[in-house]
């Protein structure tokens, strides 16, 4: 069985979408020994619904060609079920969405694509097959990573004060994630990206920035000085 995957939330499908940079994502996954997943939640996002809208009817079409090409894969393909998906959703969404609250009102936080990203990383963990999510949404990374940040990020954004049942951070601490920033920096490294210079790396960082990755400034600076 395949030992590692990404699993793609569809902002960060959209992201290499919107820049035409699928082809450079075709060229990570064929060096890329594992697999690159979706789930039928962001299926629905990137390719189903967007078919019927003519504004994003050519980005769909492109997402779909690369699901007939296998190079992004529905769970199925590790023999895991939408249904055991779909149960582990409902139940990290419950949590995720009582974590917080604001004048006595829950905060919902993530929606049923993110949280299908998280049930399918979770199922991996239990195969013991290493993964990462690829999520270019700063509110689902910080819950796991930092979520005393989100209570904070909440307050400013919120201007109210907000209750937290920090019980609940345990339940996302196990999750690892990835940002196309990271992707399209390795695949400029790995001279994946048919563009050449001194300026395309910035240029590729920046139009992944203005495009829905959440990455600052600084961050795009400390990523430019990795040999």
């Amino acid at each position: 069985m395949t030992q590692k995957a990404i699993i793609f939330d569809a902002g960060t499908l959209i992201t290499f979408a919107m820049n035409g940079l699928l082809p450079e994502l075709k060229n990570l996954k064929q060096i890329f020994s594992g697999k690159f997943l979706i789930t039928q939640k962001v299926k629905y996002e990137v390719v189903d619904r967007p078919l019927s809208i003519k504004r994003f009817e050519l980005e769909a079409l492109q997402v779909q060609k690369l699901i007939e090409e296998k190079v992004l894969e529905l769970p199925e393909s590790l023999e895991i079920k939408k249904e055991e998906i779909e149960k582990n959703s409902e139940r990290l969404i419950q949590i995720a969405n009582t974590t917080f609250e604001a004048n006595s009102n829950k905060i919902k936080i993530i929606d049923l694509g993110e949280t299908s990203c998280l049930a399918l990383s979770q199922i991996l963990n239990n195969k013991k097959i290493k993964n990462v999510v690829a999520a270019d949404e700063r509110t689902i990374r910080i819950l796991s990573e930092k979520p005393e940040n989100l209570k904070n990020l909440l307050e400013r954004k919120l201007k109210s004060k907000i209750k937290a049942n920090s019980k609940n951070y345990n339940f996302f601490k196990e999750f690892k994630f990835i940002r196309s920033a990271e992707l399209v920096y390795v695949a400029f490294k790995k001279g994946l990206v048919k563009l050449k210079g001194p300026m395309v790396l910035d240029a590729l960082l920046y139009a992944v920035k203005f495009k829905g990755c959440a990455i600052s400034g600084d961050e795009i600076n400390e990523i430019k000085r990795i040999k």
